[in-house]
This record gives structure tokens, C-alpha cells and sequence, in this order.
């Protein structure tokens, strides 16, 4: 009776399903795994190692029959019991994916390389694979509000800065021919997006001199080099100043010698962003009037021109009138009465 209970038993008993247990499931380049497989509460088992990827199909693993083996190789892996004769199998275990994580940095850069950002300029961001990278064929993952959300083989991505692009991005590479071996993720780049700037006119002066000129100069806060400025005359004119009205200098600066409205912005990449125009910079043409020093000198000399002249009439008339009250002028006089 015992007998064939236990029959009974072993005919009826659900078919056991290998177990596959590994310690880590990413390795560095050049290091390597141990999987263990094992059937639960009995003995005498032998195991075969399966491997597949994502584009090839699943092959046992030649020459492996422990329980533990060691395996260096990114993919998917599975294992299966095996005993006597003929053979029975168990099920196959579940599938454990082994990645490989090189030791090549990936970084995140910006471009342009500019220290602010602004809403609406277009900008670049590329994943580069540092460390001897170069001569390997890669594909890329990214994290980030505006990057794709599966592999690519572009390792950039373009777009315009907005409210919503603002946050962290990350990439990390792998080879093209082994979708299980990948860098790790980059350190997060963080990208926020100012308001757009509004540029600003300054000069010493107001007024245009009579036959002269004024120097007239536009900033963008904060300031730098990759500006461009446009200048404009007349506050709803929208075609920029060219040479033939006014003499331009690099560094934002325009010479003008007519009266007006002026405006001006600036301008930088490609496609070009604007900011936002500045406020209109009133000009007029100055009146030749004279200095007030020139007048003070003026008639000061006309004060001393008017006292050297009585001076010297003074001067003359005392002479003459000497001349007259002399003894040889009374002698002749006294003589010609006689």
C-alpha cells in the first residue's frame, strides 16, 4: 500500500522549476559574475546555462554542467535542472539580465557654452564618452524633460530653452554590438532658463553738437562678449542702422551726429536670439550758444580795451597840454604880441 502511495506520489508531484540566484547583476569591464542554480529539496541534479540577447536567440552555454558558474558576458541567462536516464528536465528558471558597466565617464555639455541661459535661445546638449571613447561605436540613453526616451545613436540633443526644458539631464552610452554593456549615468547637468534681457542705452551726453557727434552705448546685463548690437533710429522702425548712419565699434558703441529716437538690442547664436528692445534714447541738436567763460572772457577784454583807450587819451592829452604851458611856448607868445 505504501508502495504505491509513493507511486502515486511521483507521477502526481508538480514538475520542480530551477532557481537562479546571482549576487550582482552589473560587473565592471574585464570582471566577472558567479550565478548559482539549484532545485529545491532534492539531490542529484546536473544544470544546463542558456544565454540570449535582445536580437539573438537563446543557446546553451557548451561545457557547463555545475550549479555555480562564473560568466563575464552582458545578457539574458537561464538555467534548467537535469538526471537520470533517460534524462528528465526541470522547468527553466526565470531570466536574470547581467549587464557590464565600463569604466569610460560620460558627461553632459552645453552649446553654446554660455554661463546664463536665457528662454528661448536654442542650445545643444551632447553626451560625450570620455577616456578613450573616441574609437567605439556608441548609442545613448538620456534623462531629462526634453530628450528621447529610448536608446539613440545621436549623442545630442537640440531644442528650444523653455519653462518646462528647465531641470537635470543624464545620459550613459553603450556599444552598439552589445546592448548589455553601458557606462553608468552621468553626473546630472542642470539647465535653468532666465527671462529674456532687455538691453540699455547710456552716454555722457544729451544733445548733438552743431556740426559735431555723440557716442551712444548699448549693454546687455550680464554683460558679454557674444552679444551683437542692433541700433535703431525712430521708435517704430524695425530695420537696424547700417554704416551710412552712424559709425559703429565692436564693443557696442555707435557715433551719431543726427538728432532722433534711438533704440537698440542685442543679439547672439543660431538662430539668432533677441532680447527685449531698450528704452527709447531721446536726442536733440544742441544751439551754438556761447560758453559761459567765453563771455566772461569776452568782456573782460572789451572792459580793458575801453581803459587802455581812455589811458592813453589821458596820456596824450596830458602831454599836449604840457607842451602848451612850456616858457618857450609863453616866449613866442609874448614876442608876437609885441
Amino acid at each position: 500500500m505504501a508502495v504505491c502511495f509513493l507511486f502515486f506520489f511521483l507521477i502526481t508531484s508538480d514538475k520542480p522549476r530551477a532557481t537562479l540566484t546571482v549576487g550582482t547583476t552589473i560587473i565592471p569591464v574585464g570582471g566577472s559574475v558567479t550565478l548559482t542554480c539549484s532545485v529545491q529539496s532534492s539531490d542529484g541534479w546536473k544544470y544546463e546555462w542558456f544565454r540570449r540577447t535582445q536580437t539573438t536567440s537563446e543557446v546553451q552555454i557548451r561545457d557547463q554542467q555545475n550549479r555555480d558558474i562564473r560568466v563575464s558576458q552582458g545578457g539574458i541567462y537561464r538555467c534548467r535542472g537535469t538526471r537520470g536516464n533517460p534524462v528528465y528536465y526541470t522547468d527553466k528558471s526565470d531570466d536574470v539580465t547581467i549587464e557590464i558597466t565600463f569604466s569610460n565617464k560620460v558627461a553632459v555639455k552645453q552649446q553654446p557654452n554660455w554661463p546664463q541661459i536665457f528662454r528661448g535661445e536654442t542650445i545643444t546638449l551632447t553626451c560625450e564618452v570620455q577616456e578613450g571613447g573616441e574609437t567605439t561605436e556608441w548609442e545613448y540613453e538620456w534623462r531629462g524633460p526634453r530628450t528621447p526616451t529610448q536608446w539613440t545613436h545621436n549623442n545630442d540633443v537640440t531644442f528650444r530653452v523653455s519653462e518646462s526644458s528647465s531641470g537635470d539631464y543624464m545620459c550613459k552610452s553603450r556599444r552598439r554590438d552589445d546592448s548589455y554593456s553601458s557606462t553608468e549615468w552621468s553626473e546630472a547637468f542642470t539647465l535653468s532658463g532666465s527671462n529674456q534681457p532687455k538691453a540699455q542705452i547710456t552716454s555722457d551726453m544729451r544733445d548733438v553738437p552743431v556740426g559735431g557727434n555723440m557716442t551712444l552705448m548699448c549693454s546687455v546685463n550680464p554683460l558679454s562678449c557674444e552679444w551683437k548690437y542692433y541700433w535703431y533710429r525712430d521708435e517704430n522702425s524695425s530695420e537696424p542702422l547700417t554704416t551710412q548712419d552712424a559709425v559703429f565699434h565692436s564693443n557696442g558703441q555707435i557715433r551719431v551726429s543726427q538728432e532722433g529716437l534711438y533704440r537698440c538690442r542685442g543679439g547672439r547664436g543660431n538662430p539668432v536670439y533677441y532680447t527685449e528692445y531698450s528704452d527709447p534714447f531721446n536726442t536733440d541738436k544742441n544751439v551754438a550758444v556761447s560758453s559761459p567763460l567765453f563771455l566772461v572772457l569776452m568782456i573782460t577784454g572789451l572792459i580793458f580795451g575801453v581803459i587802455f583807450i581812455l589811458l592813453l587819451f589821458l596820456f596824450l592829452y596830458k602831454k599836449v597840454y604840457k607842451k602848451k604851458g612850456s616858457p618857450d611856448n609863453q616866449r613866442v607868445s609874448h614876442d608876437e604880441n609885441q
